[in-house]
């Protein structure tokens, strides 16, 4: 029975943005970009700890070679992605719109490099302690947007008993398609991908959920669950199913408490994207040093999906593109929802990059909010069961005590609330001032 015509999973709470925009690239092939003449490889692409670079100004390079090394648990390895010179250590403009130190490499034209690690082709039977060594050495984060190092959410502790792996293969972000993509021309790599993750968590029959505007997606995995033991699970279209809490709910029907992570409940969570790069690290011996990324907006000559090298400034993505009909009014990395606007068509495209978004004038514009008018309709919303009215009037009174109370630190800041409101208050960029004072307060009851 093809799954698509099975009953679909779902969470509470959540929204349905009107004109996703998936449509322009959905289509779209990965097409690989043509070798630039220089990347710039952002040395914080992770969360934690930036890497070390171990390389200077001068030194030659060859494609997958260790550029920085990890530098404490939570962080990651970073390789060249092409070979050349290294032009030097050196700031570029930074996707947190800040200057960020980058290692910059002059391509000699030749993309030459042999893959640094052995291949482990009986993985089935490897050590799970060799494979997870494997997911450190190739420096894997979180390729949906979190950008955690991989190997932090696979160290679990001995008092907590997992028994469910979850690929997110939802892609709820309105007009991004990589993984989309990803799921539709490189299946097996994804099935492989969460059966390697598997091996090394110990547990039988992970779960991808795939949202159900997928369907070429869901059919192309299911030929694959036989062969390596996963089960593609079809989800309900709702924002924001991708994220780790709601792919829980969703798939197990388990909450995940307040304070508590994924593993509380016996979970872990992994992008489909990352389990291609486990699938290219383990049985090819290569090092994650691009990725697939969605080129698009209402502004964009010819939108689709590429295959880039990390350190590709934005600017050479949106010449792929065929560049631009207007002047656009906003440029973000990831999607209109929980993406982050950029500041310049220089900040180069990191391991979480997953698109780049172009957004006429017309839909960005700043408005003017007044007080809450109590609809309600941001509470309906929130997928984390939160009163986002209550939580926005408590900070514009700098009541940062009741903001806590009312679990403001629960909040993922994916914007549902925002969009359905009426009056376009500012409810998220309230809430992260909020967590930014919260922050702040617990740093300085620490020294």
């Amino acid at each position: 029975m093809n799954k698509s015509s099975r009953d679909v999973m779902t969470f509470s709470g959540g929204i349905h943005p009107v004109g996703d925009g998936k449509d322009l690239t959905c289509k779209s092939a990965v097409r690989t970009a043509p070798l630039l003449e220089r990347y710039f490889v952002l040395l914080s692409e992770n969360a934690g700890k930036p890497p070390v670079p171990v390389v200077k100004k001068g030194d030659e390079v060859q494609k997958y070679q260790l550029i920085a090394k990890a530098d404490g648990f939570v962080s990651a390895n970073l390789h060249a992605p092409t070979s050349g010179i290294v032009g030097g250590i050196t700031e570029v403009p930074g996707p947190m719109g800040i200057p960020a130190g980058a290692v910059e490499i002059i391509a000699d034209g030749e993309d030459a490099g042999e893959p640094p690690y052995e291949p482990i082709l009986n993985w089935e039977n490897a050590d799970p302690a060799i494979l997870r060594q494997r997911v450190i050495d190739a420096g894997l984060v979180g390729m949906g947007g979190a950008s955690f190092p991989t190997h932090v959410k696979l160290a679990l502790p001995e008092d907590k008993k997992i028994d469910t792996l979850i690929l997110n293969g939802a892609e709820c972000e309105p007009y991004l398609t990589a993984d989309h993509r990803l799921m539709v021309e490189m299946p097996e790599k994804v099935a492989c991908g969460a059966a390697i993750f598997a091996r090394i968590i110990g547990v039988r029959m992970p779960r991808i959920g795939v949202e159900i505007n997928k369907g070429d997606a869901i059919e192309n995995l299911e030929r694959f669950e036989d062969r390596y033991g996963v089960d593609v699970v079809p989800l309900q279209v709702r924002y924001p199913q991708g994220s780790e809490k709601q792919l829980i709910s969703a798939i197990t029907k388990r909450a995940v408490r307040s304070g508590c992570l994924p593993m509380d409940s016996g979970c872990v969570v992994q992008n489909v994207g990352t389990a291609a790069a486990l699938y290219d690290a383990v049985v090819r011996g290569i090092p994650l040093v691009e990725r697939i990324v969605t080129v698009t907006g209402d502004v964009v000559v010819s939108p689709g999906n590429w295959f880039l090298k990390i350190g590709t400034p934005a600017i050479e993505a949106v010449k792929l593109a065929g560049g631009v009909t207007e002047e656009p009014g906003k440029l973000i990395f990831g999607g209109p929802m929980m993406g982050f606007a950029q500041k310049s068509f220089a900040v180069p495209v990191a391991k979480n990059t997953s698109g780049i978004l172009l957004l006429p004038a017309k839909l960005s514009v700043n408005y003017e909010a007044s007080g809450c008018i109590r609809c309600g309709r941001c509470v309906q919303g929130c997928p984390m069961h939160l009163m986002p009215c209550l939580l926005s009037t408590a900070i514009e009174a700098d009541r940062f005590d009741l903001a806590f109370q009312n679990h403001v630190m629960d909040c993922m800041e994916c914007g549902s609330c925002a969009y359905v409101c009426p009056d376009h208050r500012p409810l998220v960029q309230n809430i992260r001032r909020a967590k930014a004072e919260l922050r702040k307060q617990l740093d300085n009851g620490r020294k």
